[in-house]
Order: structure tokens, then sequence, then C-alpha cells
């Protein structure tokens, strides 16, 4: 499950694991692909933050992934067709989709 806040995203998963990332912290946003699918799930996103501590790693279809790309499209020069071509691939691939600008 994914709950987006003002302040942060945080992935709650259902073995009672969670991760965040605060928005101010957050550095990059990937989307990785696999060839585990239709079975497995094999999209997720991958929210970078500062630290090792900081992030978050949602698959593909979690509850609350329309209100977490609705808001990951915000942000500056957020990168719509590498999203594009994420979402089309079916094999191990990597699509950054936004990085923080220095």
């Amino acid at each position: 499950m994914v709950h987006v806040s003002e302040s942060e995203v945080r992935c709650e998963r259902p073995d009672g694991c969670s991760e965040h990332v605060a928005w101010d912290d957050l550095q990059a946003v990937i989307v990785q692909t696999t060839n585990d699918g239709p079975f497995l799930p094999d999209v997720f996103w991958i929210l970078a933050g500062s630290s090792s501590t900081s992030g978050c790693v949602i698959p593909q279809g979690a509850t609350g992934e329309s209100v977490l790309l609705e808001r990951l499209q915000k942000l500056p020069s957020f990168d719509n067709e590498a999203l594009t071509r994420a979402m089309s691939c079916t094999e191990n691939e990597k699509f950054p989709c936004w990085q923080r600008s220095s």
C-alpha cells in the first residue's frame, strides 16, 4: 500500500515492513522492469532518497499507485516518455524518469 502526503511517500508491505522518502529528500525516480511477468510483479517504482535508509521500491498495481503517479508527474521535468517506454518493456531494464537538479 502506498501513502502519499504533502511531506512524504510511504510504502507499507504485507509483512508489516515499511519504507519512506520525504519529498524534499527525493533524489531520483526510476522505473525498473523485469522479465518476470505476467504472473509475478514485473514493474517497480524506485524512489531514491539521499541515504541508504531513505527510499521506496513500489510494485506496479500497489494500492495508492494512481495517487503516487499523479504526484510524480508534477515533478519538474518528469520524463513521461521514459515512463511510456518502461510500460511497454518486457525485459530487465531501468528507466530514469526524474532526477533532482543540482
